[in-house]
C-alpha cells in the first residue's frame, strides 16, 4: 500500500470513534466537526471495507475488525507521538496532548480537584482520561504505553517500570459522631463486635485490616460490602456501621460529621507511588505531567 495515498489523520479519527463509540463525543474529543467525524467514519469504512462501528439497542459497538484494530491503532498513535516529543522542550501553554493516567476512586478523589485546576490553569489544549484497572492491568498498560502515569501501591513490576513516593497513608477507622463508641477508646473488642462496611474492591481493607486479623484467626463482622469508597460516609451518617479506610481519605470525610479513630490492633503505614515506564524518564511531557502530580500530592500533607 502507497501511504501517500492515505490519510493518516483517520487513523486519529478512528481512534477517537473506537474509545468513544460515539460520533459527536468523538468529534469533541479531537476537535472536529460533528458532519466532519461522520465523514471520517464514512471514509474509514471504505477503506476497511467493514462498518467499523454499528448501532445497537444499546449504542455504538465495535465490531470484531473494528475491536481488532482498537489496540494497534492506539498504540501507533502513542508512538507517533513519543516521536514528535523528540523535542527537549514541552510548554503546556501552547501544547495539545492528551494524558492517560491510572487512579483509583480513593486517589482521583482526592488529588484529581487540585490536579485538575493545576492543568487547567497551565493551558487549555491539555485533557486527562482516568481509568481504573487493577495491579496486573495497570503494569501491563504500563509496559504497553497505554497510560502515561499510574497512581498506586505495591505493584509487583519489572526493572522497566519506575516509581518514587507521592504520599504516605496509613488505615484509620471512621464512625459518625453520633455513635456510642465516639468518645471511648475503641479496644480491639468493641472493633469485632460492632459492624462494619468494607469495600471489597480495595487491597487497602484486605492487606492492611483482614490479613493482619486473620493472623490472628480473627476477622470483622461485615453488614455491608460496597465496590467503592464514595457512598461509605453517607452510609455511616445514617447508621452505627464501623469503616476502615485510608487516613488521607479519612480526614476528607471528617468533616462531614464523621470521627476518625486510630485502629486498636498495628497495622502497617503504606505509601502511595507514581510509576512510570522508563522509557518516559526524559520525556518532558511525562516529566511535567509527574512534577503536576507531586504538587498535587503534597498539598495532601
Amino acid at each position: 500500500m502507497n501511504l501517500r495515498s492515505v490519510d493518516l489523520n483517520l487513523l486519529v479519527a478512528l481512534d477517537a470513534l473506537l474509545a468513544e463509540r460515539h460520533v459527536t463525543r468523538a468529534a469533541e474529543r479531537v476537535g472536529l466537526s460533528q458532519p466532519a467525524m461522520s465523514n471520517a467514519l464514512s471514509r474509514l469504512r471504505r477503506h476497511f471495507k467493514d462498518d467499523l462501528l454499528v448501532r445497537t439497542a444499546s449504542g455504538m459497538e465495535a465490531t470484531p475488525r473494528g475491536q481488532s484494530l482498537a489496540e494497534p491503532v492506539r498504540n501507533l498513535l502513542r508512538q507517533i507521538e513519543r516521536m514528535l516529543e523528540s523535542d527537549p522542550g514541552f510548554d503546556p501553554a501552547i501544547a495539545k496532548r492528551r494524558f492517560s493516567v491510572r487512579l483509583s476512586d480513593v486517589l482521583s478523589y482526592l488529588v484529581l480537584p487540585q490536579l485538575c485546576a493545576d492543568i487547567a490553569d497551565a493551558g487549555r489544549g491539555l485533557g486527562l482520561d482516568v481509568v481504573h484497572l487493577p495491579p496486573l492491568q495497570t503494569v501491563d498498560a504500563l509496559e504497553k504505553d497505554d497510560i502515561d502515569l499510574a497512581v498506586s501501591m505495591e505493584l509487583q513490576h519489572s526493572t522497566s517500570i519506575k516509581s518514587e513516593t507521592a504520599f504516605a497513608d496509613k488505615m484509620v477507622c471512621v464512625m459518625r459522631k453520633s455513635h456510642r463508641l465516639a468518645s471511648r477508646r475503641l479496644t480491639l473488642d468493641t472493633f469485632l463486635a460492632e459492624r462494619h462496611v468494607r469495600v471489597s474492591m480495595s487491597p487497602t481493607d484486605l492487606r492492611f485490616v483482614d490479613d493482619v486479623l486473620a493472623e490472628r484467626r480473627l476477622k470483622r463482622n461485615t453488614a455491608l460490602n460496597v465496590p467503592h469508597w464514595l457512598v461509605v460516609p453517607q452510609i455511616l451518617r445514617h447508621t452505627d456501621y464501623l469503616a476502615v479506610m485510608p487516613a488521607r481519605l479519612a480526614d476528607k470525610f471528617a468533616q462531614k460529621a464523621l470521627v476518625v479513630r486510630d485502629l486498636p490492633f498495628a497495622s502497617a503505614a503504606f505509601e502511595w507511588k507514581l510509576y512510570w515506564h522508563r522509557r518516559h524518564d526524559d520525556n518532558p511531557a511525562i516529566l511535567w505531567l509527574r512534577t503536576q502530580f507531586r504538587t498535587a500530592c503534597q498539598s495532601l500533607k
